[in-house]
């Protein structure tokens, strides 16, 4: 029988949902069955929903391309149904536009559920969580999973389908063309931009978004739904999906590529190579130029070069811990605190905006760099002569080492208070104080110009080394000296570095 609480996943759950050859499922028919149960539960005695005691609750519920959407979106309707619930059963659908069921009027849902595992691989499957205040947090989750006991209701639930997505559109497309300032009900013709949907859920964005906006998408690949992922990982990080876009977007001569993972809360653009630090800084310096002066939350393993051009814009950058919850979290907090924060952003490309709901949503990134397209134009400027006097560093490595050790939080913490005083003591090596995450230092002398960061991995059982200079085959000696620490610990697996 599967541990519920094993399928937590920070604030959402995942699990497998096929079996393989290899693989038991754990998220089952029977466990999401008693996931719903906690659901309930969750809304009507944390949430305190619905609002009005003769209402019935309202909970809209989307997938994206994933094999195992269906018998899991059944499982979730049985149950709901037989609690008394209203069921909005709105088909193939994004993250961000399942958070939107709870705002748009035509939905106004207590609660919103998409079925997705992102970009992990095919036989996996998961569920993300949003009210009306935002998506659930950990201890949400940790609810949910251990407030199972059966309920009954007096009277069952209804059963309504209605399609999300072109609302969603809609809603995109309106943002759009008042971020361009322009009359125009096209103000992108003239442009070719490319989608690569991944065969996830974001193909709706080439004909509903693009095309109503006067782009040619012609170019455009996988947009198809399908859940074999039959072209590429559906991760816009990974090196295969992003030359793949790249080769799209020389091939058709495109002014812009767009990327998204399955579930269309990331998304990369590719033409100039808008990824990880590149990305952040362009969108900072959209945002800084809207709020001069203003804050901008990032994860840990950013460049200190991206904190140089941030400041040089004006901007002042918080490093916070990893985990786009918790960029995001930190990003609502300064705002309350009278500071403020127009944008938290991961180098995973996971983004918020302020203006947005303060939701994680891969579609408006796309937005917010699609209304500068006609100016950039009309100033002959690309999206790359925003970020021109962003440094970059001449090498960068990442290496990511299994724990084996029983209690791996313990054993990882341990490791890297070793690691600070290790750091310390040599030459050339300093420990940087601005950081919240792990252990990042600065390097200088016999180890060229750069930095690194050593922290445990937010979901796996590893330890996380990234580290970037800006002198050529510097990195080696930098790698060979944190390997001599490493070395020591007999329940790290040190064997990728020493190689």
């Amino acid at each position: 029988m599967v541990e519920l609480k094993a399928l937590q996943n920070g604030s959402d759950i995942r699990g497998i949902a096929l079996d393989t050859e290899e693989q038991t499922a754990t998220l089952t028919a029977t466990a999401v069955a008693e996931i719903a149960v906690g659901v309930v539960r969750w809304l009507q005695d944390k949430k305190q929903l619905p609002r009005k005691a003769q209402q019935r609750l309202t909970i809209a519920i989307g997938h994206d391309s994933r094999l195992t959407a269906e018998p899991i979106k059944q499982a979730l309707v049985d149950t709901f149904l037989s609690l008394g619930i209203q069921v909005i059963d709105v088909g193939l659908a994004t993250t961000p536009a399942m958070f939107m069921a709870t705002q748009f009027p035509t939905f106004q849902c207590d609660a919103a559920i998409m079925i997705t595992a992102s970009h992990l691989p095919y036989y996996f499957n998961g569920l993300k969580f949003f009210t009306a205040e935002g998506g659930a947090e950990k201890e949400d989750i940790r609810y949910i999973l251990s407030h199972t006991d059966p309920l009954t209701a007096n009277e069952n639930g209804t059963l309504m389908k209605q399609e999300l997505l072109p609302i969603y559109a809609e809603h995109l497309v309106e943002k759009i063309r008042q971020g361009i300032h322009s009359p125009e009900e096209k103000p992108l013709q003239g442009f070719r931009i490319i989608v690569d949907a991944g065969n996830g859920a974001g193909g709706f964005f080439a004909e509903q978004v693009l095309q109503v906006l006067g782009a040619d998408t012609t170019g455009s690949q996988f947009l198809e739904p399908d859940g074999h992922f039959p072209n590429h990982v559906p991760n816009p990080d990974n090196s295969e999906a992003m030359k793949s876009i790249q080769t799209a977007v020389l091939a058709n001569q495109a002014d812009l590529g767009i990327i998204f993972d399955t579930d269309v809360d990331r998304s990369y653009q590719s033409g100039e190579v808008l990824i990880r630090n590149n990305l952040i800084a362009v969108l900072a310096a959209i945002v800084l130029k809207e709020a001069p002066g203003s804050y901008i939350v990032t994860n840990s393993p950013t460049s200190s070069h991206l904190k140089t051009f941030i400041e040089e814009k004006g901007g002042q950058q918080i490093r916070y811990i990893s985990g786009y919850r918790n960029v995001i979290n930190k990003m609502i907090e300064l705002n309350h605190g009278g500071f403020q924060t127009p944008l938290a952003i991961e180098t995973s490309g996971h983004a918020a905006f302020q203006e947005n709901y303060n939701l994680d949503d891969g579609a408006y990134i796309v937005a917010k760099i699609l209304m500068l397209l006609p100016e950039l134009k009309q100033n002959n400027q690309t999206l790359g002569d925003l970020i021109a006097t962003l440094k970059q560093p001449a090498e960068t490595n990442e290496f990511r080492f299994k724990i084996t050790a029983e209690d791996v939080t313990c054993y990882g913490q341990q490791v890297l208070r070793d690691f600070e005083l290790f750091v310390e003591n040599q030459a050339d090596f300093a420990v940087d104080r601005e950081n919240q995450e792990g252990v990042r230092g600065n390097v200088s002398g016999q180890y060229g110009s750069g930095w690194f960061l050593l922290r445990l991995s937010l979901h796996e059982p590893l330890l996380v080394l990234q580290v970037e200079n800006d002198q050529s085959d510097k990195n080696a000696c930098v790698i060979e000296k944190i390997a001599t620490f490493l070395q020591k610990y007999e329940e790290i697996d040190s064997q990728q570095i020493e190689k």
